[in-house]
This record gives structure tokens, sequence and C-alpha cells, in this order.
């Protein structure tokens, strides 16, 4: 047994240093609130970026790469991807675009020794890829099911698998997992959408929790939820009061991420009021949280979706791996 040894002694030491420590990370995490933390330094590291031929995927590999860091790209759509190459190279940037479906954990795993042959190994991943089926529970075809929790959900776990141990052994990384706010507060007609974000939610607290009590330092670890974004992957939806609420510019948001990134923040909401949602949520009546929701159009949301390209991933026929080294170092 685990506690088999334990005295009352022990347990009483062991109490006081709990307080001491919650005491201590509560006033580092007030001070935080209004002071930020420094800003590490990724110049010169391996930066990798799923859904990089997406809006948010794309915002966040031209920010890293203006700081230094060197892009792997991946992405379903090679055009798309191609074209967040372009930008890259324009502003002198370094990065190798790759092109595989990230819902297939052979074609992860093919890709990832490319990168370790070709790039080194990766300092820096940002699990950003997904897919929104957008239709009632009902009405929505299984094989679509299947595929918003490969590419939302276990995809992650690929990835993390290939890159993790390095990170480790290393004693250097940084794991950047893209959830969502209706991870944390669902949403009508998005069923499988929010269980997937659900469970990367999840994911990423027990993959925290694992780095953080192996012994290993240096090891960090991001989850980052936020609420709609105007990109085409929720074409056409809106909310009723944009003033509280508001879609989020996808500059801004590829910013606060950026940033929760570069000072090391364990999981960040955009905006500041998913908080206030999820704490609502969990201290007050089921009925009494779906007349919020419908009173602020949450209901309604997805009812003018537009069904389609949704930006970051689209299903396409298996093939192998491709890889377009740009770099302009």
């Amino acid at each position: 047994m685990a506690y088999e040894n334990d005295t009352p002694t022990r347990i009483f030491i062991e109490c006081l240093c709990m307080i001491y420590n919650v005491l201590k990370e509560l006033s580092v995490s007030m001070y935080r609130f209004f002071v930020s933390s420094p800003r590490k330094c990724i110049s010169g590291e391996v930066v990798l970026i799923t859904g990089s031929g997406g809006a948010i995927g794309r915002a966040l590999s031209l920010r890293f790469s203006k700081l230094g860091a060197t892009l792997v790209l991946w992405d379903i759509n090679e055009k798309k991807n191609e074209e967040t190459a372009s930008l890259i190279k324009q502003q002198g940037g370094s990065c190798y675009s790759y092109t595989l479906d990230i819902g297939l954990p052979e074609e992860v795993s093919k890709a990832a020794q490319r990168v370790r042959q070709e790039v080194g190994e990766v300092d820096v991943l940002v699990n950003n890829a997904a897919v929104v089926t957008g239709r009632p529970l009902l009405e929505c075809p299984d094989e679509m099911i299947e595929r918003t929790f490969s590419v939302n959900l276990l995809a992650q776990f690929y990835t993390v698998k290939c890159f993790l141990p390095a990170m480790m052994k290393r004693h250097h990384g940084h794991v950047v997992n893209i959830a969502s706010s209706v991870g944390l507060v669902g949403l009508r007609h998005l069923a499988d959408y929010s269980a997937s974000k659900a469970g990367v939610v999840g994911f990423s607290e027990v993959l925290n929790l694992e780095v953080k009590f192996s012994g290993v330092t240096g090891v960090h670890t991001t989850t980052v939820c936020p609420s709609f974004v105007k990109t085409s992957l929720f074409q056409g939806c809106e909310m009723r009061f944009p003033c509280i609420l508001p879609a989020l510019d996808v500059d801004a948001c590829a910013d606060r991420i950026l940033d929760a990134v570069l000072t090391n923040q364990v999981i960040v909401c955009i905006p500041r009021i998913v908080y206030f949602f999820c704490v609502m949520k969990t201290i007050l009546p089921v009925n009494v949280m779906c007349s919020i929701s419908k009173f602020f159009g949450a209901i309604d949301f997805m009812d003018n979706f537009v069904h389609g390209d949704n930006g970051n991933d689209q299903a396409v026929p298996n093939r192998s791996v491709t890889s377009n080294p740009v770099n302009t170092s």
C-alpha cells in the first residue's frame, strides 16, 4: 500500500506543506492577474502546428515565425498549407510543410519520423486542427462522428505520443492543445464537436498532471478554450448579444494564445467571461442554465450554420504523407 507508512506526524507535516503551497499558488495567481509572467524565448526552436492552413493555424504560424522559430506545418489541405508556407517565406521565416491526415495514426507516425529526420526534434507542439459537423445528433452519420473524434481528439493523442517522449528526455518542450468553450459548456447541434472538445480538456488536464508529477522539469502544457472565432469553421453562426459575447477576431485570438504559450499558462479561456459561465454551470441548476442559454441565443447559435469546407480539415482518400520543405533561414 502506498500509504502504509503514514503516521500522524507525517500526515500533519504534509498537511502544513499543502496549506503553504495552496496559499503560495493563490498569491502568485492573484499577482499574475495584474502582472504578466516574463515571456520565454523561442528563437531557433521547432514549432509544429496542425491545421496550419486554417485561419488560427496560419495566424499562429506567422507569429511564431516572427519570433524566430522554425515552423513545421501539418495540414490535409495542401493548397492552404502552401499558402501559409508562402507567407512565412515572405517575412523571411523558415518552415517545412507536410500534407497528411492527422486522423490516421499511421500517417501521423510517418510524418513525425520525417520531421525528426528533416527538421529535428519538436520543441513546441500546437494541436490546432479541427472539424465541425454542425448537425443534430440524430442527423449526423456515424462516419462523421468518427471523423470528428479522430481529428479533434484522437489526433492529439497520436501527436503527443510521438513528440512528448523526446521533450521529457531533454527536459524541454511545450504541448498546446486547442480545445473550445463548448468543451466546457455544451451547445445544441454540436454533440460530437462538444464531446470531442470536452475530451481535449480532460486529456490536457491529465497530461499536465502526468508531466508535472513525472519528475521532469522544463516541459509545459497549455489548454486553450476559445469561444466563437470568426473563421469558416463556424460560418453563418452568430450570438444574440455580440456586445456581451462577441465573435473573436482571429488575430486577437492568436495573440492571446501566443501570450499564454510564452508565459507557460496552463489553461486559458477566451474571452474571460467563459470562466464565469463555467462557474455558473457548476453551481446553478441545469434548468436555470438552459434558460440562460436560451436567453443569450446559445440554443439557436448553430441554426444558420453553413455546411461545407470548415476551414481546418476535410475528408480525403487515404494516401502517403508528402512534404515540401521551405527553408529560407
